[in-house]
């Protein structure tokens, strides 16, 4: 089989495999809503609470299980990647699931609630709504991106897919502020951040593929770990800045912030390498 054609292959399963995942979290949206409806906040906590604590005594005992058959301990300073190409990519990861929860987290819901009085419900749905579609759309980006022709991304498309995507919650900030209807503002936000999910299910998808071509082959799951890391903390400052810019600066706030994170995107990207080591490549499995 043609090198070309098992890269297009493989980043096709990368695609479908994490966009499964992500449409699958929508469920837990429908979930939440339907428990603040129900049960209401106090309980709906509670029962996460529950759900979490059983889940991390199962991990607990099956990482016991495993961990006698570890030979390998990697110390804490071989978890940071020695590939500037991974570094690179990490950093544009970062910002990029930081521009997403700046808004997506405390901010829009809240706004939904507090000024276009949307139910538990409807919020609920909504944010279950873009997940799923994220998903789904994310699953489907080689055929998006060219893998018709075997074609796989580099770091060239990282950068062109990141531009057009850093307009557009720019541009929802612009136009949040004129005296328009509650209507306008809903559809506004629906269709504008709708337009959001479909490019950074794209970039989502790209930046995946990217970081089983940039890592070590043999240190796979230590660079994809450190580049998931990179994502977490993306989240976690989104998700502190979402809270906090909302409170200060109203939603148009986190939308700007949004833009900024991007713009970060974009400039880190532009120092993504362009090519990476074929033949390597293919012969890599997927951690």
């Amino acid at each position: 089989m043609p090198e070309q054609h098992q890269q297009g292959k493989l980043y096709k399963w990368v695609a479908v495999l994490t966009g499964s995942k992500n449409a699958l979290k929508g469920g837990g949206f429908f979930l939440g809503a339907a428990l603040l409806s129900w049960i209401g906040f106090y309980f709906a906590l509670v029962s996460m609470m529950i759900v979490l604590a059983v889940a991390l005594i199962i991990n607990i005992v099956c990482l016991n299980q495993q961990k006698e058959k570890t030979k390998n301990k990697p110390k804490f300073s071989q978890l940071f990647s020695k590939s500037r190409s991974v570094n690179i990519l990490s950093a544009a990861r970062l910002c990029l699931f930081g521009a997403r929860d700046v808004w997506f987290v405390v901010a829009i819901p809240v706004y939904f609630q507090a000024v276009l009085h949307w139910s538990h419900t409807q919020v609920g749905t909504f944010m279950a709504a873009w997940i799923i579609g994220y998903g789904c759309i994310q699953s489907v980006v080689p055929s998006i991106t060219g893998n018709k022709h075997s074609k796989v991304p580099d770091g060239r498309s990282a950068l062109i897919w990141a531009i057009p995507l850093t307009i557009v919650p720019f541009g929802i900030a612009m136009s949040l502020p004129y005296e328009i209807s509650f209507l306008y503002r809903e559809w506004l936000l629906i269709i504008g951040l709708s337009v959001f999910g479909v490019l950074f299910a794209i970039n989502s998808s790209v930046h995946s593929f990217l970081i089983l071509a940039y890592s070590n082959s043999e240190g796979v799951s230590l660079d994809v770990g450190f580049y998931y890391m990179a994502n977490a903390l993306g989240r976690l400052i989104g998700t502190v800045l979402s809270g906090t810019l909302y409170q200060y600066y109203a939603l148009e706030g986190c939308l700007y912030a949004s833009s900024a994170f991007l713009l970060l995107t974009i400039i880190i990207s532009i120092f993504l390498p362009k090519t990476f080591n074929h033949i390597a490549f293919v012969k890599r499995q997927i951690p």
